[in-house]
């Protein structure tokens, strides 16, 4: 609205510019009266102008780059503001780093009426400082409904994330399972495998003897969860939360299995059956190398998902050039998923979703339909219809009441913990979709408005199509035309 009038104001200045032109021309009198008409029009209109201008302040930036504009997550989070959030940015005058994030800041206050502004130099002004115990620089101090937490950042991502915190009202745990050899929360190697001439890289239990580490970790994760505002627990299903024998305390918001290396017992598979029956919400990731017990098996058949044996091979979208390393671009409508571009799966085994009284089962995405599935194990022994290609389910998602009775539940099963790991977690939308997923077992509306930044080395990914259509388009169409272009001159100059 505040252009649309600036726009009106330019209009009505140029109106007034074509009219005085054609203004007929009399005696002098009459020539001095409507110069000063016109003056005193242009003046009363530039002056209207800049009082429209100072009430309804406007922001352009037509850097290439978008310098001077609040990243597009940062905006999302500002724009979703339903209550007033004092920030107050401390920076020092001659820090470049530190006056360019006093701008940013207040750029931000310009969004929303909800966010209220102040900068502050502690050196030109030290009381405003002390008020608020502040006496380091790059730093902001965010305050509502009583609470306050510090940023040390020039960066208006990290910024985005404290008022993320900050608003959070829900602070029931995501709880990490740790009974099984599961991926721990704790662990923050980036790649634990060896790899080289005889090793045969594997994630599975093929390259169990060939890793630096015990385990691959899940502290990326841990540590986007955190600066997400999400508190985070490592459970014991036997013993419980204090060693009571429990289950799943009822605070837990959300449980994850992250790759179980050895099986469930009965009384175990009971507590979580229990833990469903009470409105619990599990995620489990299972690798392919992972034996499901009967037990397990059968509780998620009644919550409509069945896991296959295997490994899917998909030799039209996968990563780089290895088919059982499964790339998926789409997505079924689910507010997990919302927005999410290409992820990909380091071995992943098929799932399939089954009848189940009371429940509301759903495929979140699959592969293509040439995937085949194939087996890492000789023990294993996969039926015929592994080998007819076909779409394979790949991650499943469930709603309803266990057995047509007790709470309603949330499940998501995916056949694939790797692409959770420190190892594969930053790349792609891989970080999105286990983020999105942990937002909606928690019951809310959409995944983050905004993902942690990670440290990683820029890569460019494509799919085997997308590798395919480069080779063609600078390997052979170019130079092809090239080539063509050549034979055409010296044809031309023979003649």
């Amino acid at each position: 609205m505040p252009l649309f009038i600036n726009l009106l104001v330019v209009l009505a200045l140029a109106v007034l510019f074509t009219a005085g032109l054609r203004a007929p021309l009399g005696p002098r009198s009459w020539r001095v009266a409507v110069q000063l008409l016109g003056l005193a029009l242009a003046v009363l209109v530039a002056a209207l102008a800049n009082v429209v201008s100072y009430r309804n302040d406007q922001h352009f930036d037509i850097t290439m780059e978008e310098a001077f504009t609040p990243a597009a997550e940062t905006l999302q989070v500002l724009r979703d503001l339903k209550q007033d959030v004092e920030l107050i940015y401390f920076y020092h005058a001659q820090n470049p780093a530190g006056l360019a994030a006093k701008q940013m800041v207040e750029i931000m206050g310009k969004v929303t009426p909800h966010l209220k502004v102040r900068t502050i130099d502690p050196d030109q002004q030290p009381a405003q400082a002390n008020e608020y115990g502040m006496r380091m620089y790059n730093v902001a101090l965010m305050i509502a409904d009583g609470r306050r937490i510090e940023v040390i950042t020039t960066e208006d991502r990290e910024m985005a994330l404290g008022l993320l915190r900050l608003l959070r009202s829900d602070k029931r745990p995501v709880c990490f399972l740790s009974d099984h050899g599961e991926y721990d929360i704790d662990n923050f190697e980036f790649h634990t495998h060896f790899e080289g001439p005889g090793s045969n890289h594997a994630h599975d239990a093929a390259g169990q003897g060939i890793v630096d580490m015990t385990q691959h970790g899940l502290g990326r994760l841990r540590r986007a969860l955190d600066k997400l505002g999400y508190a985070v627990r490592k459970l014991s299903l036997a013993t419980g939360a204090s060693g009571d024998g429990q289950g799943v305390p009822a605070d837990c918001a959300a449980l994850v299995e992250a790759n179980p290396r050895t099986p469930f017992a009965p009384p175990e598979v009971a507590l979580l059956a229990r833990y469903l029956e009470g409105g619990g919400n599990l995620l489990m990731l299972l690798e392919p190398d992972y034996a499901v017990g009967t037990e397990l098996a059968a509780l998620l058949a009644q919550a409509g998902v069945r896991v296959g044996n295997g490994v899917v091979v998909d030799p039209t979208s996968h990563y780089f050039t290895d088919a059982q390393m499964v790339a998926v671009e789409k997505y079924a409508s689910h507010p997990s998923t919302g927005g999410l571009s290409l992820s990909f799966f380091p071995g992943i085994r098929p799932l399939q979703v089954v009848a189940a009284g009371g429940v509301k089962s759903g495929v979140l995405f699959s592969s293509s339909a040439q995937a085949t599935v194939t087996t890492r194990d000789p023990s294993i022994h996969l039926d015929a219809s592994a080998q007819i290609p076909g779409t394979r389910a790949l991650a499943l998602v469930s709603e309803g009441q266990l057995a047509g009775k007790g709470k309603p539940f949330r499940l998501a099963v995916l056949g694939d913990a790797d692409f959770a790991s420190n190892s594969f977690y930053p790349y792609l939308a891989n970080a999105d979709l286990v983020l999105g997923l942990t937002a909606w077992l928690r019951g809310e509306p959409r995944g983050p408005a905004i993902k942690p930044p990670m440290e990683v080395m820029p890569t460019v990914v494509m799919t085997k199509s997308q590798m395919q259509m480069v080779f063609i388009l600078c390997v052979m169409l170019i130079p092809g035309l090239c080539a063509l272009a050549g034979l055409a001159v010296w044809w031309r100059r023979r003649q």
